[in-house]
């Protein structure tokens, strides 16, 4: 083992052979965690909650069932009773051996890439796996991304750390297993390697180092996991295969535009309201091991309302689970569900969302954003069916659409979940629609974002501190920031050491250009270089500035960078570069200071950073 540690370590970091190696074994690893986490979720559904309870557990046509009952009558008490033991059993794991896995998991893997190195214990795969799957297995509303983007990304900081390998690389493995994750649990490799590298920024960054690894590591994922499926269900989407739709006019993107609209709405209501939520959890005076206990009573008995409220229609029970089952028959027969039915449990969904867990529960956001943002597509579409069907032909396509506008939105992430909804809904046809609704939802909703540990863009991260001095200071001149001759002090070679040691002390300089009787640069000298001869002036009067000078000079011009004099104050390990004529040879023009680069580097950050404020207020 030790033997094989080291061949890997001692390899080059940019090695083809060894980053395939790496991000394919956290892919086969992210696969197998990604069967654990379905197989543990449907066991603990199965018997912990659907027998008990009679839930109505649908999924996507799509989906593995393990287990197969009709659902019966719902025994509310039972329901109640057993989301509030999943809610305290979930809390508990949590909040005793790992805090950082409560939540929706996706967050906490993007604040470990830009805040703590790519760090994450070795024991957050394992507690993200049992409180979320028992989140989810007990009714609570949540989705699987969250959990399973964590436990890819722990596989891959935990291989990190395992091999030794620096913290830049520790990130790019920690990303490559999010996507691995991501695209098993999802079945949408290529969505899997765009999510790992857009989704830790804001704005419209992506992390290009990551896509990569990130790509091989979610096609093993994807293939380890689509291997574990009956030979009939291997590389079929999650919501069943192609559907058909089409756009059959350019005048049908003005609906769509009304859609992402009531998108943008609904997800700043979302978004607000999970917050806000989480903060009301926070200032509840008890220990946070029994909130989750109260999120999911307080989700069941909201589920139980609209349930009741339906006439017990078991449609209506998409607010509390996963909601695929409901979404699946809005793909496929949206005509069946009443206008009235897909808008309440959208918009309730964000509130039992909310419940499960901003409380402290463990689960994603991801699933319940494509419910969401599905009915809600359903029903616009219904709408402008009913309003003008010789353009509107074919409103369940409105909930494909919906599905990745909305999350696009919330999740500041629009490629990768229009890739995404078109792999796992087999439909590519509607990439224009779908295009057009993300990029409008992800523009109008740029105040708003459902990962807090998003950083803006690369250039705002800690991960990449330091990368971008070089990409400011290449747009600025050397002509905007040194020091005019008139200031600076020069020597003539003849002058005597005697007189240079005299009037060193009477400038703040500490690099002296010592020039010809044409008044040409033919050296330099440092303070430091003088110090040697304190200590001897019998021979003051002897020395001259050409026996202290380096005859060796390096400079610029002023119509170099900042980033190329940046590079030879580090080569050089020098504070002052003299400034040469790029016409003149040898034509002192002045001298240019570290400090000073420093401090236009930092004068331009600050304007970066006004700019970002001006645009947020």
């Amino acid at each position: 083992m030790n033997s094989f540690l080291r061949t890997f370590r001692d390899l080059e970091l940019q090695s083809t052979g060894k980053w395939f190696g790496l991000s394919a074994l956290i892919g086969a690893i992210s696969g197998l965690g990604a069967i654990a986490f379905d197989a543990l979720g449907q066991v603990i559904s199965h018997f912990l909650f659907v027998v008990p309870t009679g839930f109505p557990a649908a999924e996507a046509a799509g989906e593995k069932q393990w287990f197969h009952v009709e659902a019966g009558p719902l025994n509310p008490w039972w329901l109640l009773g057993i989301m509030a033991l999943g809610g305290l059993a979930s809390g508990l794991l949590v909040y005793i051996w790992a805090p950082e896995a409560e939540g929706h998991g996706t967050d906490a893997a993007i604040d470990a890439f830009h805040n703590k190195r790519g760090a994450i214990r070795a024991r957050i795969p394992l507690i993200k796996t049992l409180s979320s799957a028992i989140t989810l297995g007990t009714g609570g509303s949540a989705g699987r991304e969250g959990p399973i983007a964590q436990i890819g990304a722990g596989v891959g900081s935990l291989l990190g750390k395992t091999l030794k390998l620096s913290a830049r690389d520790r990130r790019i493995l920690m990303a490559a297993g999010m996507g691995a994750g991501v695209g098993a649990i999802f079945r949408a490799p290529l969505a899997g390697a765009l999510f790992a590298g857009e989704i830790l920024y804001r704005d419209a960054d992506l992390e290009a180092d990551v896509i990569v690894p990130a790509a091989v590591s979610s096609t093993v994922a994807y293939s380890v996991f689509c291997f574990s499926l009956p030979p009939e269900m291997r590389f079929v989407p999650l919501f069943g295969r192609e559907v058909g739709f089409n756009v059959t006019s350019p005048l049908e993107l003005l609906p769509y535009t009304v859609l992402a609209l009531v998108l943008v709405i609904a997800g700043a209501i979302y978004i607000n309201g999970f917050y806000w939520t989480r903060d009301v959890f926070r200032k509840i005076p008890i220990v946070p091991h029994v909130k989750p206990m109260v999120g999911a009573i307080l989700a069941g008995i909201v589920g139980l309302g609209v349930y009741y409220s339906f006439g017990s229609n078991p449609d209506s029970m998409a607010v509390l689970g996963s909601g695929y089952g409901t979404l699946q028959k809005a793909l496929d027969a949206s005509e069946s569900l009443a206008i009235s039915l897909l808008l309440t449990v959208a918009v309730v969904k964000m509130l039992t969302t909310s419940l499960t867990i901003s409380s402290g529960g463990s689960g994603g956001v991801f699933g319940p954003s494509m419910v969401i943002g599905g009915l809600l597509g359903a029903a616009t579409g219904r709408v402008f069916h009913w309003w003008m069907p010789w353009l509107v032909t074919q409103p369940k396509a409105f909930a494909i659409v919906g599905m990745a506008g909305f999350f696009a939105g919330c999740a500041r992430a629009p490629f990768s979940t229009v890739i995404m909804v078109s792999e796992m809904t087999g439909d590519y046809r509607l990439l224009l629609p779908t295009l057009w609704v993300a990029t409008l939802c992800f523009l109008l909703g740029s105040r708003w974002t459902l990962y807090e540990k998003q950083v803006r863009t690369r250039l705002d991260s800690p991960a990449h501190r330091g990368d971008f001095i070089i990409d400011v200071l290449e747009g600025m001149r050397v002509e905007d920031v040194y020091q005019r001759d008139v200031r600076i002090k020069t020597f003539p070679e003849s002058a005597s050491l005697d007189e240079i040691v005299h009037e060193i002390p009477r400038t703040m300089q500490r690099y002296f250009p010592v020039v010809d009787d044409n008044n040409k640069i033919i050296g330099i000298f440092s303070s430091d270089d003088v110090r040697s001869y304190l200590y001897s002036d019998l021979i003051w009067k002897v020395a001259n500035a050409r026996d202290v000078m380096n005859q060796n000079v390096v400079s610029v011009s002023p119509e170099d960078d900042l980033n190329t004099a940046l590079t030879r104050f580090t080569a050089l390990n020098v504070d002052e570069l003299p400034v040469i004529s790029p016409h003149e040879p040898n034509e002192l023009l002045g001298m240019i200071r570290r400090k000073e680069t420093i401090a236009a580097y930092n004068r331009k950050r600050l304007e970066h950073q006004r700019q970002v404020e001006e645009q947020e207020a």
